[in-house]
């Protein structure tokens, strides 16, 4: 199971806020039904890599769409496949055991 952490940041829009144009990528990510969790900075996306991989895809256009000239996203992959507990409550837990 891969758990992948993007953001989507469009450029060219005459405002710096972002929060409109999250909000549509969010929307996508809620309709696919992966497994998500929305942070400050960017968010959390948990499931089958190629589904995760599609899904980036399309919210990558997101912008584009809602007439932004240039987007940046950033994409960060944590994909492993030797565990099927390898999740985003999992990885969190790993940790605080050691708190």
């Amino acid at each position: 199971m891969a758990v992948v952490e993007i953001s989507v940041t469009p450029l060219g829009t005459g405002t710096p806020g972002v929060s409109q144009y999250v909000a549509k990528c969010l929307q996508l990510v809620k309709e696919s039904g992966i497994n998500h969790q929305l942070t400050p900075m960017g968010t959390i996306l948990e499931g089958d890599i190629g589904d995760i991989f599609d899904l980036v895809e399309r919210m990558h256009e997101v912008p584009f769409s809602a007439g932004a000239q240039r987007v940046s996203t950033l994409i960060k992959i944590d994909d492993r496949r030797d565990r099927s507990d390898h999740t985003m409550a999992g990885k969190v837990a790993s940790v605080s055991k050691h708190l």
